[in-house]
């Protein structure tokens, strides 16, 4: 079904979106097809790109309970993995148990006085032990439904949590610098390529915010839509961002416990970011990123 209709008001031979054949998916198209087609409007809009005032509002308009088709459980379908797969070439890295971690020990209180974004660190690395403590609270894993749902250091829309969490290593005691993924289930890390390898072009993904590659990790986590729009359908993208907030605030509130400081960051290039990966950014997209390292002084 065609978004764009032909009007004659439109300087001739312009087009406008019809609205009311918007769905998430054509959502997504909208902005590349606004790269080719630039409409001139009447009404509420001078002219220039639709993309620019209404692609926010009709996703909000579109994902509304009433306008949303049965989902898949709904129809009956089986659920997606709990987790994906590691790859075979993958190296696979064992971790410390984080609740054997030394932390400091702050109140919670204390943590949320001191949080704050920290874009600058010390030279000092992460122990492997940190890292694994991060990672638990960030996304570990406290109980399994076996295959039908897991529940973890942090909340998530109908316990569907829906991220995996990458790592690009840049300084971490007695671990290769390099790009990993993280197995939540299994608490282990997969070891991908050398930083060598990627950490350019992650860089330039990010947007060349250098601060990134200074600290000893940079934590990207990545969408897997199936595994929550199974269950709430295209609304579950609104929930798949809400969750993501959840995740970096556990980043922020853990690292103020083995003296670290972490940067959240939306500011990316999300084609090259799901290159890197080697991720479709449809079916799995990047959705945020931070920063953490060991505070100065």
């Amino acid at each position: 079904m065609c978004i764009l209709k032909k009007t004659a008001s439109c300087g001739g031979g312009g087009f406008f979106i019809d609205a009311r054949q918007l769905t998430v998916d054509n959502l997504m198209k909208v902005p590349y097809l606004m790269n080719m087609i630039q409409c001139s409007v009447s009404g509420d809009f001078e002219g220039g790109y639709i993309m620019n005032t209404m692609i926010g509002r009709n996703f909000m308009e579109y994902t509304r309970f009433e306008h949303l088709a049965p989902t898949d459980q709904m129809k009956g379908l089986p659920q997606p993995p709990l987790e994906l797969p590691f790859d075979r070439s993958w190296k696979i890295v064992s971790l410390p148990d984080p609740k054997t971690v030394n932390i400091e020990p702050v109140t919670v209180k204390d943590a949320i006085m001191r949080r704050e974004s920290i874009r600058s660190y010390a030279d000092t690395p992460l122990s492997l032990g940190e890292l694994s403590f991060i990672l638990w609270c960030t996304q570990g894993v406290k109980d399994v439904i076996e295959g039908s749902a897991t529940f973890r250091t942090v909340p998530s829309a109908g316990a569907r949590h829906a991220f995996e969490t990458w790592l690009l290593v840049n300084n971490v005691r007695d671990l290769e610098a390099g790009l990993y993924r993280y197995s939540a289930l299994r608490h282990v890390l997969g070891f991908i390529t050398s930083a060598d390898t990627c950490a350019d072009r992650l860089l330039e993904g990010c947007m060349n915010q250098r601060f990134l590659l200074s600290g000893a990790a940079m934590f990207i986590w990545t969408a897997v839509t199936a595994r929550m729009t199974w269950r709430y359908g295209d609304r579950g993208y609104r929930y798949l961002h809400l969750d993501a907030g959840h995740v970096c605030q556990n980043l922020y509130l853990a690292a103020e416990t083995i003296g670290c400081g972490a940067c959240a960051v939306g500011a990316f290039y999300d084609e090259i970011m799901n290159a890197v990966l080697g991720i479709d950014g449809v079916e799995q997209f990047v959705i945020y990123l931070a920063g953490l390292g060991k505070k100065k002084g």
